[in-house]
């Protein structure tokens, strides 16, 4: 008789979005939905809605680095997706302990700006991203805006100039193991999205037809959270990102079916379910 097949555990390190559309609630609704045991560590609280970001409160670097250790030395973690982090104490903290456990992945979601245009990180904060996080990195996902803040550049503007951007942050992180950029084309004009996924070799296109909704709150953290649920399911990253950006795109297709605020909206991370 077959044994039955292992479930996942996968962290989420991110901040707290009360309206459930981002942060480490959607992270571990997204993680449910594709299969996963969802666990949090909360690096960050806001006072937040679908209109915008009212508040941020730091949660202490070593209180950080106490949850991820205390997790980690009681639950095998076999992914772990980091999100708002906020502050470069947390950020040095976050890639010390991670440095220690060395989960299998490492899902990097540099969450900088929320959907309303408020900041979610410190502009000091940066250079501790790229120095402490980006060598830990099995697969980074920024989207256009962000990747030029990572290279001190602006953002690009046409695909052929994003495919020059995910070769050089990918030239930022480690050359040991194989690592992934998924760099997100979504601010980009056309019908469709596309994203690139380049790993110093391949360069991967995933597209997908844009659809014409609002309620597009926490797209970023839902796909990054979707990878670290599917890479421990999968045989590669090409197929757990072809699988992550389908599941999105149907989150997003049905958004407007959920009434949860007036501003952008959450996508439907339980369509498959409800």
């Amino acid at each position: 008789m077959n044994s039955p097949k292992r479930i996942p555990n996968a962290l989420s390190i991110a901040g707290v979005d009360p309206s459930g559309g981002a942060g480490v609630l959607a992270d571990v609704k997204t993680m449910s939905a594709l299969g996963a045991y969802g666990c949090a560590v909360v690096a960050a609280l806001t006072a937040q809605n679908t209109q915008g970001v009212t508040g941020i409160s730091a949660v202490p670097a070593a209180f950080v680095a106490q949850q991820i250790d205390t997790l980690f030395a009681d639950v095998r973690i076999d992914a772990v997706k980091i999100g708002m982090l906020g502050q470069q104490p947390v950020i040095t903290a976050v890639a010390e302990r991670l440095a220690h456990w060395n989960p299998p992945h490492l899902v990097v979601d540099p969450v900088m700006v929320a959907k309303s245009g408020d900041l979610l990180l410190e502009r000091e904060a940066v250079g501790a991203m790229r120095e402490a996080l980006l060598p830990l990195t099995t697969l980074l996902t920024p989207n256009l805006p962000e990747a030029g803040v990572l290279l001190e550049e602006r953002p690009v503007e046409t695909l052929k100039e994003m495919r020059r951007v995910a070769e050089r942050l990918r030239n930022r992180m480690a050359h040991s193991g194989h690592r992934w950029v998924m760099l997100k084309g979504g601010h980009l004009p056309g019908e469709d999205a596309i994203d690139l996924l380049h790993d110093g070799d391949r360069m991967i296109e995933l597209t997908a037809h844009r659809l014409d909704t609002r309620n597009t709150h926490g797209t970023g953290c839902t796909l990054s959270a979707a990878l670290a649920a599917l890479l421990p399911q999968c045989p590669d990253v090409p197929d757990a990102a072809r699988r992550a950006k389908a599941y999105l795109s149907e989150a997003i297709r049905h958004a407007d079916r959920l009434d949860a605020g007036s501003g952008h909206g959450p996508v439907h991370h339980f369509h498959g379910w409800w």
